[in-house]
């Protein structure tokens, strides 16, 4: 796709600094939820990489999680070192990424933000994020994104009963 959005470009030019290639997608009625990204990709929502902000300690941080799966804050304060955790408003979210909530990618960001990594995002061949925008996605190995995100993996998560 060479026409993308000024906010997609920018996650395309930060996978291009890692030496990945990414070919983004762009589903016009949106992929805002993991549910409504699988729906449009045709896969597993496991397979949906949520790139969640929380503010621990006064510090925010980036969650990189399974679609499937949800933050347990007390789990993702104790990996992050920290005694208080609850979720980033869309104004800190915007300032530390650079992106608007819905379109948040994995890496690309404006400012340099601590990652924790699911597991679980591991337990596939690819996995499907955010290319800045709530319409633009695209697959990548999730090795090749852990690598690339400098992220701690941890178990930070309940999966869904």
């Amino acid at each position: 796709m060479s026409d993308l959005p000024p906010s997609a470009q920018r996650v395309v030019d930060a996978a291009s600094s890692h030496g990945l290639t990414l070919e983004v997608v762009e589903y016009p009625d949106g992929t805002r939820t993991a549910d409504d990204a699988a729906a449009a990709v045709g896969c597993e929502v496991g397979q949906i990489v949520k790139s969640l902000i929380f503010e621990v300690d006064g510090e925010l941080v980036l969650a990189l999680t399974s679609g499937a799966n949800r933050v347990d804050t007390a789990k993702l304060t104790k990996a992050a070192g920290g005694a208080k955790c609850g979720r980033a408003d869309a104004d800190q979210v915007r300032a530390i990424t650079g992106y608007a909530i819905g379109g948040v990618p994995p890496f690309g960001h404006d400012n340099a933000v601590r990652a924790f990594f699911d597991p679980a995002l591991l337990g596939h061949d690819s996995v499907w994020a955010a290319a800045g925008t709530p319409r633009h996605v695209f697959p990548i190995n999730p090795a090749d994104l852990l690598r690339i995100t400098g992220a701690t993996e941890s178990t930070f998560t309940e999966q869904p009963m």
